[in-house]
Order: C-alpha cells, then structure tokens, then sequence
C-alpha cells in the first residue's frame, strides 16, 4: 500500500506545479530568468526527494517553492494543518510564527494565522497562549463569519479550561449567531456556575444560574433536576414535582432519573396515590423499565408479591428488560417453594451478574457507554449526549 504522506505530498507537489504554471503565465514577462529558474529548482527538488522517499527534505523544498502571499497562504496554512493532525505541531507553530513575521502579509491574512496558530497551542494544552491570541483577534474589526468561527473557538477554549463564567460571557457575545449546538453548551455553563454556587450554600444565586440555563436551553434536563433538588431541600415538595414532571416534556428518556425524586416529593406529602397515576400515564406514552418497575413496588406495597409478581410479569411480555427479570426472580422468591429456590437464586446470580457488567448509559453521539451518567461526554466532547440504554439492557 501507499504511504498517505506519499499520497499527500504528491498532491501537494501538483498543487505548487500549477500555481507556478498559471504564475509563470502571469508574470512571465517581468520575473528575471534566474528568479524564474531557482523557483523551478526548488519545485523539482522536492519532487526528486519525493520519489526518492526523503519527505522531510520534499516538504522543505515545497515550502521554499510557494511564495507567500493571499493566494497561496492557504496553502501554507493547510500544510501547517497537516503537520498539526500528524502530531507535529512544533513544525506547525514555526510555519505559522514565521508566516506572522512577514511584513508584507496584509492584516486579514495575519488574522487568519494568529487564529490557526491559536489552534496549535490549543493542540499541545499551551490555553493560555491560545486564549490571548484568540482574544487578540477579537478585538480586530472582522467579518460576520470570521468573528462567530473566533468567537466559537474561545469559548471551546474556555470549557477546556473550566472557566465556566468567561465561557458563558463569550457566549453571550455571539447574540443572534448562537446555533443550538452553542445554546445548549451554554445552558450547561450555567449550571455548572448553579453547582458552584449550591456547594458554597448560595441557593438563590444557584436558581439564578438555573434560570439563565433554562432560558439558552428550555429542555435542559439537568437545570431541571438540580431546580428540584434545591426545592426539596427547602420542603418546597410541590415546587420540586412541578419541575420534575417537566422532565417528560423537556426529555422522556430521562424519566427514569426523575422518579427515585418523585416517589420522595409524593411520600413526604403523603400523596402516593398520585405518584401512582403519574406512573400510570407515563406507562401508557412513555414506557421504559424504570417505569415498570416503579409500579411494582407499589403493587407490592399495597397488595403483596403475588400481585406483583403477576403484573411485573404481564408488563415483561410487553418490554422485557434484564432489570426487570432480576425483579421478578426477587418475587418468586419471596413466595416461592423451598425447591424452586435454591435454582432461583443460582438465576438470580446469573442474571445479576449480567446486569452489574452493562453499561447504563450511552453517548447516541459517539457510543461512548458509562455506568454513571455524566453531562458532557468525555469522548466526542458533546453536552447532554449521554442518555440511559434503552431496550432489552437498559429501559
């Protein structure tokens, strides 16, 4: 097979071919013959350490060849963009601080450096560096689109540093431009601030940062949850069901992190009754195992593990779950014969076992799988990208 930097350097060389035959055809008649001829030394150079496998020394000559100016500073910056994906980033910053050294580059191009060598930085965690010249940028008078790419950058750059409060600010500077992808970003910003905020016991300041949440993102589940823990810490226990209900709205593959909450709210008012018909409907529109098994505990509470045993069967043959199965195996041995249970235990270590191995939550980005549920994707970077597994494994 062929190297790809063979591949890549062929293209290269190709590209600078013909930039110099359409520049020979352009300036022929007042380029010198021997500029002319050194730039042609140079090109077939290349092309001789090229196929001589020497791509180092092809990569210099190509560099040589392509003068710098606002037709070629694509080029340059692309090769730079190469050298930074293939790992070598040192080789990227000097491209581009030398491309920044030259005097006759016009301010707009430079930008475009300063903003690529941003990137560099960015590249090798010097966040600092990247920050300041993106914050240098910013304060050029730029187009639309330049301003909202530099803009986007910053506030990517600020996440890395969890500097949750700058990043919100940069966010809040794009106005009009923000897209959903940044709004949602956003409203995790803000609740990040809102947890800050919870651990040092300033509540208030807290459900204002939740509020901020819920204005850049109206289904972010998190500012939901987090609303309603603070409500129930206060005994506000209607408050705290208003906001978790919202949940099915906002997300219905959430529910399920909402109902250990619920069931809480419900008992401390002693309205469990309402819990149940709040189980009852979700079952019918937006069914999952966490559901199911919600109502079985109920069904157990009120009339035994027989009834529970039967309903929590009948609801399997509809949405069987591995969770649920564990739970069933549970009822029959509480009424179970003294036979039957010793092979139901030896089940129920099995199916255990089996459940304790699965991941419960699942990136639908990426496919990253976790036992925990986190808000911000730790593989594709994503926010609000990892939800619980549903189906047979899962809800």
């Amino acid at each position: 097979m062929l190297d790809y930097r063979f591949i890549l350097l062929l293209m290269l060389a190709i590209a600078i071919g013909w930039f110099l035959g359409r520049w020979s055809k352009q300036k022929q008649r007042y380029r010198p013959a021997s500029q002319e001829t050194g730039l042609n030394r140079d090109y077939f150079q290349g092309l001789n350490f090229l196929l001589s496998d020497q791509p180092n020394e092809a990569i210099e000559s190509f560099i040589r060849t392509l003068e710098i100016n606002s037709d070629t500073l694509p080029a340059h910056l692309a090769l730079a963009r190469l050298f930074r994906k293939k790992g070598d980033v040192e080789r990227a910053i000097k491209m581009h601080q030398n491309l920044l050294a030259r005097p006759d580059l016009s301010r707009e191009d430079q930008l475009r450096v300063q903003m690529a060598l941003a990137l560099d930085y960015d590249s090798i965690g010097l966040l600092d560096r990247s920050e300041h010249l993106l914050v240098d940028v910013l304060k050029e008078p730029l187009p639309d689109a330049t301003r909202i790419r530099a803009l986007t950058k910053l506030i990517k750059l600020y996440e890395k540093e969890q500097e949750w409060d700058s990043a919100l600010q940069a966010t809040q500077c794009l106005g009009k431009d923000q897209n959903a992808l940044i709004k949602k970003s956003a409203a995790h910003y803000a609740c990040e601030l809102a947890e800050q905020s919870y651990q040092q016991n300033n509540t208030k300041q807290a459900m204002a940062h939740l509020k901020t949440a819920l204005s850049y993102d109206a289904n972010c589940v998190r500012a939901s949850l987090m609303m309603a823990e603070i409500f129930s810490s206060q005994q506000q226990w209607k408050m705290a069901i208003s906001r978790l209900r919202q949940i099915e709205t906002q997300d219905r593959y959430f529910v399920s992190e909402a109902l250990p909450y619920l069931k809480s709210c419900y008992q401390s008012l002693n309205k469990l009754s309402d819990y149940e018909q709040y189980l009852r409907d979700c079952l019918s529109h937006t069914p999952s195992a966490s559901i199911i098994l919600a109502l079985t505990e109920l069904v157990f509470m009120q009339q035994g593990a027989i009834a529970a045993g039967l309903f929590l069967t009948q609801e399997l043959k509809h949405r069987p779950s591995i969770k649920g199965f564990n739970r069933l195996i549970d009822l029959h041995l509480e009424y179970g014969s003294a036979s039957a249970k010793e092979s139901l235990q030896t089940l129920k270590s099995l199916t255990s076992a089996l459940e304790e191995s699965k991941p419960q939550y699942q990136c639908y980005q990426c496919g990253y799988a976790a036992k925990q549920l986190a808000w911000h994707c730790p593989s594709c970077k994503n926010w609000s990208s990892i939800r619980p597994i549903q189906g047979l494994e899962g809800e």
